[in-house]
């Protein structure tokens, strides 16, 4: 009887770590592109849904994120003629700014059964200034520029280093990830 109960408590113990090593590797990717139509998103992706809805997201996200400025020359300064907009946030604030040009797409992709699950992608908008440079929507703002930063230009905004229309994807491995990644030649 003692034996058995050893046996049972030496196995109870075990298990979960028998359980870890016996899971498949399953990679997560992390695919993240700037975009500036749906069309060129699906071209680069493939998934005409996803980038469906990241860019309806953008634009709901667009008035509430774009820089604020109290006049069209403020905004001019900084943006093309044509970009400068009268715009309402989502409180109904006017302001002058720059329309989106673009959006940013990102969504995690599981290998489960070598099937890639995307999941919800997330989404921001992007707005591109005179000098060609890409920005959107800082983190410590919380994707939001609100009404009391109208005058504020582009305080709310992060510059990116992005080339539009072209995905861009970054593994990140599971379990046993790294061991499987070795050289074995070699001493």
């Amino acid at each position: 009887m003692k034996r058995s109960r050893t046996t049972a408590l030496l196995l109870m113990s075990a298990a979960p770590l028998l359980f870890t090593a016996c899971q498949k590797n399953e990679a997560v990717q992390v695919q993240e592109g700037l975009y500036t139509s749906v069309q060129a998103c699906t071209e680069a992706t493939g998934d005409p849904s996803s980038c469906r809805t990241a860019f309806a997201e953008a634009q709901k996200q667009s008035a509430d994120a774009a820089p604020k400025y109290a006049t069209r020359e403020a905004c001019e300064a900084e943006y093309n003629a044509e970009q400068c907009v009268e715009q309402k946030t989502s409180t109904g604030h006017s302001f002058i700014g720059p329309m989106m040009m673009g959006f940013f797409m990102s969504q995690m992709l599981s290998n489960r059964g070598g099937a890639g699950l995307a999941q919800q992608p997330a989404a921001s908008p992007a707005y591109q200034d005179k000098a060609k440079g890409w920005a959107r929507p800082g983190p410590s703002t919380g994707g939001m520029n609100t009404a009391s930063g109208i005058g504020a230009g582009k305080a709310g905004l992060a510059p990116v280093n992005a080339t539009p229309n072209r995905a861009v994807t970054a593994s990140r491995g599971g379990f046993g990830n790294t061991s499987s990644n070795r050289s074995s030649v070699g001493g």
